[in-house]
């Protein structure tokens, strides 16, 4: 039985305490809150849980096997490293760290005492991304043509971090996790409209290789909540919808085909295909309850995770460059 020890119980700590909580071969043993009034709700749903105001309690106890950090961005870093110096395996929230030198000497810790560094990508663990995952893996979608992405809702204001940091690193960590291929540079722009507050609006456009393109907008300020992904291939695309109760991803056999033959020349030289579209069967699991069994069978047996350091240093790498580029007003900044 892994035991875990929780840093921090605020939006996201206790969904990470309930999943590993009722994960197999996992249990958690103290939950750590600055702010101790957050933790009362544990003392009747989980009597058994030690509750402390002081995160360096959890590190001391030699019973507890892996740090599970859900604290504000701006202390992913020293708690991670000091969870990690303590010989604890560590779960991170997302990002991994407020840059790519906290990211770097994370994984070097991490590797230097072999321990486990997972970061918590939780959509690349829903049933839906696996899907996509498993679509464009087998060639079903062709060549990969866009990878179109908007995250927007009415808040949740960050006074810590933009909107890039909070909502894009999600699409960014899906567009990672799908596509064969890496990004080379990216474009953003982006604005505030709080005074005194990080940006709460951003464009981000993201170059390849190939002839790809990937785009992605964010907000906080709008009246209705959109979760949608395109990706668009030579012959079919997706359309995933995580609002979608039921049908999240849908496949379209539709595209457009460009004819080469010097008959053609004279002629329209793109015909369109227009065929069916299905829903495919989706695993139904909770994506933390997935993740939190991934993070427990690492710890375990000594695996790799799927969102392990270098895939949080990745993204945290391109939300440094597209930050760059929103500095510079859009100017194409190389990852």
């Amino acid at each position: 039985m892994i035991k875990l020890g929780v840093i921090g119980y605020g939006y996201w700590g206790p969904n990470l305490v309930r999943n590993f909580m009722e994960a197999p071969g996992s249990t958690v043993v103290a939950v750590a809150d600055l702010k101790l009034e957050r933790l009362a709700p544990l003392r009747n749903r989980y009597p058994s849980l030690r509750r402390v105001s002081n995160a360096q309690e959890l590190l001391d106890d030699p019973a507890i096997d892996a740090i599970v950090i859900a604290s504000p961005v701006s202390s992913h870093f020293e708690l991670a490293l000091a969870a990690l110096r303590a010989n604890k395996h560590v779960l991170v929230e997302k990002p991994l760290a407020a840059n790519s030198d906290q990211a770097m000497r994370l994984i070097d810790e991490a590797a230097r005492r072999r321990l486990v560094l997972m970061v918590d990508h939780t959509f690349v663990y829903t049933g839906a991304v696996l899907k996509i995952r498993e679509l464009i893996k087998s060639n079903a979608l062709g060549e990969i043509y866009y990878y179109d992405a908007v995250r927007v809702n009415l808040g949740l204001f960050q006074h810590d971090v933009n909107v890039i940091w909070d909502l894009a690193i999600h699409d960014l960590s899906i567009m990672d996790y799908v596509l064969p291929s890496r990004a080379l540079a990216v474009s953003a722009t982006g604005i505030s409209n709080i005074p005194g507050q990080p940006e709460n609006v951003a464009y981000i456009t993201l170059f390849f290789s190939n002839p790809q393109i990937a785009h992605v907008h964010v907000n906080w300020l709008t009246p209705v909540k959109v979760r949608h992904t395109l990706i668009g291939g030579s012959e079919k695309m997706i359309l995933y919808d995580d609002l979608e109760p039921s049908e999240k991803v849908k496949i379209y056999d539709k595209g457009v085909t460009v004819s080469q033959s010097a008959e053609a020349v004279y002629e329209m030289l793109v015909s369109y295909r227009s065929g069916d579209m299905w829903a495919p069967r989706l695993d139904g699991t909770e994506a933390l309850q997935r993740e939190a069994q991934h993070f427990t069978d690492c710890v375990e047996h000594g695996r790799q995770p799927e969102t392990d350091g270098q895939a949080g240093l990745r993204l945290v790498r391109i939300v440094e460059a597209a930050e760059r580029s929103l500095r510079a007003r859009g100017q194409l900044v190389e990852i």
